[in-house]
């Protein structure tokens, strides 16, 4: 790593931990909590559900067919991604055939139905997120040829989900927007 790229990492990581620090010695913190693999799954799927759904909706229409390069997809393209991709997992997460079989919803361009199909996922996989347990999560359902723990299933798809909402932040800093999770946890910026 160059000199300058450790120090911007530095600096970067200082200025996500201070408003942490300055909460803890405000004594501003909640009480300690004992969160398990489902309450962890669970929290994780509604905070990418919030920022992809507020980031689906802030972005204009005419922008949907923005792409930063010509090698990416376009903004609707990714929305369209996130859906196919949770209509998959949680079919396997609820045992069932995907509903969304033989649908690409990555050729919806257009906002309303880029943000219907994104909604129509979600729809369908908040009932398999909210009745995760720890004891279900551990269950084996078949995901292809293989065998995989239900709650691996469904972090996975938090995980996939997080990376592609890192990637709409990028499309929407591109158009002079700040991203749903960065305005409230930092407040709007006046960039």
């Amino acid at each position: 790593m160059r000199p300058t790229s450790r120090s911007t990492l530095i600096l970067a990581l200082a200025a996500l931990l201070a408003p942490a620090a300055a909460s803890a010695q405000q004594g501003n913190q909640a009480p300690p909590q004992t969160i398990g693999l489902a309450a962890g799954i669970q929290r994780g799927y509604a905070s990418v559900k919030q920022n992809l759904l507020e980031a689906a909706e802030k972005m204009p229409a005419e922008n949907f067919m923005f792409q930063a390069t010509p090698d990416v997809r376009y903004f609707a393209e990714l929305f369209g991604h996130v859906a196919n991709a949770q209509f998959n997992a949680c079919s396997q997460a609820r045992g069932e055939a995907n509903p969304n079989q033989g649908v690409n919803n990555e050729e919806k361009h257009g906002k309303a139905e880029a943000v219907a199909a994104l909604k129509a996922s979600f729809d369908y996989c908040d009932p398999a997120v909210a009745a995760l347990t720890d004891q279900s999560a551990l269950e084996l359902v078949q995901s292809g040829r293989n065998q995989m723990a239900r709650g691996w299933v469904l972090a996975n798809l938090v995980a996939h989900s997080n990376e592609m909402y890192g990637t709409t932040a990028v499309y929407m800093r591109l158009k002079g927007l700040v991203p749903p999770s960065t305005e409230r946890t930092m407040g709007p910026r006046g960039d």
